[in-house]
């Protein structure tokens, strides 16, 4: 049995994800930042017929949260093989470069760029071991340098300054990662899993929770000839699926 650490599983996406890698013969531990929550939804998923799901107290903007989440995982199984970075927070409501405070980037910041951060190099000795580790960091196509450099893209009626700036340095951080370990079994990629019916975007949007978890999932599991240090899109790009940086 492989075994996959989903962060951010609570709702969502995140919950999806964890359904389908446990559909798929993962034995998934559940990040939730209240444990108790995350218990209850396992014993959810349970009755639901969904299994090998555990809940596991995790907070990725707190350093002990993160530390005892890698003590308590490591104390049950020595091999980590799927990360999904999928925690991450949109920010406040109306974002601009010129209104938001420093302070709202840094909230922003912490959650999505440096909780990735936490989180990754927490598990890394877990994921080493694995014979073929995955490392899916959930980003956007608000993340695009070269999409958002069109300031006329219909694609961008509406800016967020923070969040889409969180997303391009998470980006960043996935090339690095990919570069690093360009020599191992690791494959590491970032992914937008599409503009997604969930409570994160008020349930608008144009993909269903269904088809986002299907398109992380498949990067969490792709082979050892698969890519790495790739930006997919496939909701926007369905062919070839790449989404410019």
């Amino acid at each position: 049995m492989k075994f996959a650490l989903v962060t951010g599983a609570t709702r969502g996406i995140g919950l999806e994800v964890t359904k389908q890698l446990s559909r798929n013969g993962f034995y998934v531990y559940l990040g939730s930042r209240s444990l108790e929550r995350g218990t209850a939804l396992v014993d959810e998923l349970q009755a639901a017929g969904i299994g090998n799901v555990e809940a596991v107290q995790l907070d990725v903007t707190d350093d002990e949260s993160v530390k005892d989440a890698r003590k308590a995982i490591g104390e049950k199984t020595p091999v980590l093989d799927v990360l999904i970075n999928n925690a991450g927070i949109s920010g406040e409501g109306n974002q601009s470069a010129l209104g938001s405070t420093a302070d709202q980037f840094k909230s922003v910041f912490d959650t999505n760029l440096l909780g990735v951060v936490r989180v990754t190099q927490a598990f890394f000795d877990l994921l080493q071991p694995s014979p073929a580790p995955r490392i899916v960091n959930v980003s956007t196509a608000m993340a695009s340098l070269r999409l958002a450099a069109d300031l006329g893209n219909s694609k961008y009626p509406t800016r967020y300054a923070a969040y889409q700036s969180s997303k391009t340095a998470l980006n960043m951080y996935t090339v690095h990662l990919a570069y690093e370990l360009r020599d191992t079994p690791f494959r590491v990629n970032a992914v937008c899993p599409g503009y997604t019916q969930t409570d994160f975007t008020g349930f608008r949007g144009t993909s269903t929770v269904e088809q986002a978890g299907e398109r992380i999932v498949k990067y969490a599991m792709v082979g050892a000839d698969g890519p790495t240090g790739k930006f997919f899109s496939e909701e926007y790009f369905p062919e070839p699926a790449t989404i410019p940086w």
